[in-house]
């Protein structure tokens, strides 16, 4: 789904509108009809942001809703969209997921681009040690540039969602570790060391 607003938005679309379209796209049924639940966009912090509905409105991406109906419901003009992920259960899974994916434990009150990057780090987690994504691919998904992006990495270090990232020049290749992860190898690395030294008869 993220790979298809990637090019279904225009690249002037705002985090936000992506985060939002990205919601819209995995709550949709099989008419791209859209029912967001009260208190929904609250929680999302874009409650009365009218100004994200109309830009993906001007992208013809959707109509733009009644903000004072509850629930709110939109209609998506992309019939493509159906075709995304196969199954409406699929869906609703990820479009939750999608608000607190729990490998990354980043704060609700980020702002827009910043939880944009963590999510799409978290769509590309790996289950080894070291997670892994193209900086290019990175960038185009979050609709920023290369620079951007790395901004937003740094931010992510920062707020100590990650504990730290490295861009290898030769790939273009982006890895991350997690915290957690980060203390796991830090302490593995320090049992190795104290393992190897006994055994050769000397103290750490």
């Amino acid at each position: 789904m993220l790979t298809y607003l990637a090019t279904a938005l225009p690249r002037c679309t705002s985090p936000a509108g992506r985060l939002l379209a990205l919601q819209c796209g995995l709550r949709a049924d099989t008419r791209g009809l859209v029912r967001l639940p009260a208190g929904f966009l609250r929680g999302m912090r874009l409650r009365g942001r009218a100004e994200v509905w109309e830009e993906l409105a001007h992208g013809r991406w959707l109509l733009p809703p009644d903000l004072r109906s509850v629930p709110v419901t939109v209609q998506l003009l992309d019939a493509a969209i159906g075709d995304q992920v196969p199954g409406r259960s699929a869906r609703r899974r990820a479009a939750h997921w999608a608000l607190r994916p729990g490998v990354l434990a980043f704060s609700g009150a980020e702002p827009p681009a910043v939880r944009l990057v963590a999510l799409v780090l978290a769509a590309h987690f790996s289950p080894r040690a070291v997670h892994t994504v193209e900086m290019d691919v990175l960038a185009r998904l979050c609709g920023h540039s290369p620079h951007q992006t790395a901004e937003l990495l740094d931010r992510l270090v920062a707020s100590r969602v990650l504990a730290s990232w490295r861009h290898h020049l030769d790939t273009d290749e982006v890895t991350w570790n997690l915290p957690s992860e980060h203390a796991v190898s830090a302490s593995c690395g320090l049992n190795w060391r104290w393992q190897h030294s006994t055994a050769g008869g000397s103290r750490l």
